[in-house]
């Protein structure tokens, strides 16, 4: 996809590679005379540049340079996305996913390929979805259920608006205000390049339709969780407590939250038509499928690596999650490919249930606990460059993080002052002390199209995967070789 925003970060990539694909082309000399001079790496939110002078592995700067005309990660996406397509949690096209994941894998080389399955607890599917203004503005509104929502009578329910612009507001309406009416919350998310705004404005969709049931709402339509101006509508997950009776809860498209916004502001009663039959269907199947570069050094711990295989079923998910799991297969090949075994073992996983709970991750975590793992890290943020990384290292491995620094600043990629530990599917890992590294990708794109059916192959731009694909084979060669011990970090 052609946009001022992608253009600039092509411009961008471009600009701080191209030093790169030039000294590749000079031979194996190039590495070495650009460590002539401590190379300054950029310390994002310090507002000042750190020199580090830090000498690079010209092993290291030859992976890096060598993922920048990688092919792999776009061609997985690709056929992801074209010979499956939408895999929605405990679907058969996830299971067919996790079959078409493990010839993939073993075609590509990785060993040790297979599926380690669970059961997937209360699934939930979707049903007949359909808004409809009524009265003197009647008109059809675009919605999707959010996942774990309750169902209206086959036939649809009729009832009045009642109208939040924000969470905040429904949290102080008198229970009075909301009972027996259709709640519809309105706060508005705008792009921001860390994501930062899914956390605060995605609660109305991560609780909104939980607080709404409590105050005895008879359902609750949101303005989708996004920040485009579509007539697509943003499924995802919400929650209810437990005790708490699902109510229908929905997704308005962003335009069409906007008119009902509108219409809410005139002061009229407004009434909304809303049918909604999605159905839990008990316990299935599932599995992560895993596969690894094996190791020579098995006391010096796992690097786990990954992404998500499900999706939402609205789109194909290119960019939520087809994307992730090629970005850091795609790295870890190279790392296959150099003919000698890393010091550690990588691990990449294809965690099976992200979107409906964490499911995978919770899972993999059971099963490894007690294996040692020295580091983990996904990828599960879409398909635009990476631009800041940030660690969560005990102190024995501080000279790693500077080595990655420096490695990683000709891709433009700066050192953030955060802690890391990001990502669903790994939190749970990191909830037993294991290190993190975050390569985090730019958000200023990602929820134009997050959730929808936007989320296709056209949406992924193949240089600013490639310079993802670089980050994280950067990241694995030096992190895979380390010869420091990168041990166990305080649970969080």
């Amino acid at each position: 996809m052609t946009s001022a925003r992608s253009a600039a970060a092509r411009t961008l990539l471009i600009r701080s590679s191209g030093a790169l694909l030039a000294g590749a082309a000079l031979g194996a000399t190039a590495p070495l005379m650009a460590q002539t001079a401590p190379p300054v790496v950029p310390v994002i939110g310090h507002g000042r540049a750190i020199p580090l002078g830090v000498a690079i592995d010209p092993a290291i700067a030859a992976v890096r340079d060598k993922a920048l005309t990688d092919t792999v990660a776009y061609s997985i996406v690709e056929a992801l996305t074209t010979e499956i397509g939408p895999r929605p949690d405990g679907s058969d096209a996830q299971a067919r996913s996790r079959q078409w994941a493990v010839t993939r894998l073993n075609a590509l080389g990785f060993r040790n390929v297979r599926i380690e399955p669970y059961e997937l607890h209360n699934v939930w599917e979707r049903g007949e979805e359909r808004a409809e203004l009524v009265g003197a503005n009647a008109q059809s509104l675009r919605v999707t259920a959010l996942g774990n929502s309750g169902a209206t009578p086959a036939a649809g329910m009729t009832a009045p608006v009642v109208f939040f612009p924000s969470l905040n507001d429904l949290l102080l309406a008198p229970d009075a205000m909301v009972r027996g009416r259709i709640v519809f919350v309105s706060n508005a998310m705008h792009a921001t390049q860390d994501g930062s705004s899914y956390g605060s404005e995605g609660a109305a969709r991560f609780v909104g339709p939980d607080i709404a049931a409590r105050k005895g709402a008879a359902a609750i339509v949101i303005r989708s969780i996004g920040t485009d101006h579509g007539r697509g509508p943003h499924a995802g997950v919400t929650d209810f407590e437990s005790g708490v009776a699902p109510i229908p809860a929905a997704a308005l498209s962003v335009a069409d939250a906007e008119t009902l916004e509108r219409l809410a502001k005139t002061g009229r009663p407004v009434s909304l038509h809303l049918t909604l039959t999605p159905r839990f269907v008990g316990t299935r199947m599932s599995g992560n499928v895993v596969a690894e570069v094996p190791g020579r050094d098995k006391d010096a711990g796992i690097v786990l690596i990954g992404g998500h295989l499900d999706s939402w079923d609205l789109g194909t998910g290119a960019i939520d999650d087809a994307s992730g799991v090629a970005i850091t297969t795609a790295a870890a090949k190279l790392i296959l490919d150099r003919g000698r075994a890393p010091r550690r073992t990588i691990r990449v996983v294809w965690f099976g249930d992200e979107e409906t709970g964490g499911w995978g991750g919770r899972a993999y975590a059971e099963a490894h606990k007690a294996e040692r793992h020295a580091i983990a890290g996904e990828s599960d943020f879409g398909a635009d460059r990476v631009w800041r990384f940030e660690t969560n290292l005990p102190d024995s491995a501080k000279a790693v993080g500077d080595r990655l620094a420096v490695a990683l600043q000709p891709l433009g990629i700066g050192r953030g002052k955060g802690v890391g530990g990001d990502g669903t599917d790994v939190e749970p890992v990191f909830d037993l002390g294991v290190a993190a590294i975050d390569l985090n990708q730019s958000g200023l794109r990602y929820f134009d199209w997050h959730h929808t059916p936007e989320d296709t192959l056209d949406k992924v731009d193949p240089e600013q995967l490639r310079q993802n694909v670089a980050a994280w084979a950067t990241m694995l060669a030096v992190v895979a070789d380390a010869p420091e011990t990168i041990g166990p970090v305080q649970k969080r």
